[in-house]
This record gives structure tokens, C-alpha cells and sequence, in this order.
């Protein structure tokens, strides 16, 4: 099985840093949309929760991760099953919170609200799991 864990450690007004753990190890930072889910119950139901489309990091959880053609992005990239309130979540590349749509970026943050070698880590991270996924291994992430 391969865990991802994706720890929120920065949290501003339209975005949010995270850091990226696979089997417990570093792998890169995270960019995300703002985090909503205030109370961390896995879902945006809540007074202040509200979801703004586009505008929203996914809820806290623990959720099932496949590799699957994008059909937006023409290219294999990890798809993010079963997130409460969102379709068509990826973990891809980006610079900016405006590349993002509700998904997670990965890179590294050495820009301020963004990040950099972006395409790098997104190549990196598919490949690594589309091999654990032929070798019909589980995978999922944990966001905390």
C-alpha cells in the first residue's frame, strides 16, 4: 500500500502550503485553494464552511488515489476518488492558487502563494504511483 500524507501548515486567505509525505518521507511542498473545513469533519456543511466553486480546498480525510487520463489535461495524473462535494480532483502541476480548481498542486515553495518545478514533481509523483498501481498495490492520502 502507499500512503500519501498531506499536512496543511500554511493557511492564507485564497490559498493554503501544505507539505506532501509518501510512506512517511518528504516529497514535496503543496499548493492549494483556501481551506474551508474549519472544524476538519471531512466535509463543508458547517456555518462558515461554505464551498466557493473553484475557490476551495478539498475537506480533511483520507481518500483513495488511481492513475487515470485526464481528460482536461491529456496526460496520466493521480485522481483524488470520492471527495465530498468536488468532481474531477487531481493532483497536478501549477504555479499560482489560480492553477488549482479545488486540486493539489505540487512543487516547491520558494515563491510567495506559489511554487516552483512544478511539472517536475507532478512527473515524479505519477510515475511512482501509476508503478504501485500496476503492481496493484492501494493508494490513498491522508489530509490533515
Amino acid at each position: 500500500m502507499v500512503n500519501l500524507t498531506l499536512e496543511r501548515k500554511y493557511f492564507r486567505e485564497t490559498y493554503t502550503i501544505g507539505r506532501l509525505s509518501l510512506n512517511g518521507e518528504y516529497f514535496s511542498d503543496t499548493l492549494e485553494d483556501k481551506t474551508r473545513d474549519l472544524n476538519h469533519d471531512g466535509d463543508l456543511d458547517d456555518p462558515g464552511e461554505e464551498k466557493v466553486y473553484g475557490e476551495t480546498a478539498i475537506p480533511y480525510g483520507r481518500y483513495k488515489i488511481t492513475v487515470v487520463k485526464s481528460p482536461k489535461f491529456k496526460r496520466m495524473l493521480p485522481y483524488i476518488h470520492n471527495v465530498w462535494g468536488f468532481e474531477g480532483i487531481l493532483i497536478h502541476r501549477g504555479r499560482y492558487p489560480i492553477h488549482t480548481s479545488g486540486c493539489v498542486l505540487v512543487g516547491k515553495n520558494k515563491i510567495k502563494g506559489g511554487l516552483i518545478d512544478s511539472a517536475i514533481y507532478e512527473e515524479r509523483l505519477t510515475a511512482i504511483l501509476l508503478r504501485a498501481q500496476e503492481n496493484k498495490e492501494e493508494i490513498y492520502v491522508n489530509i490533515v
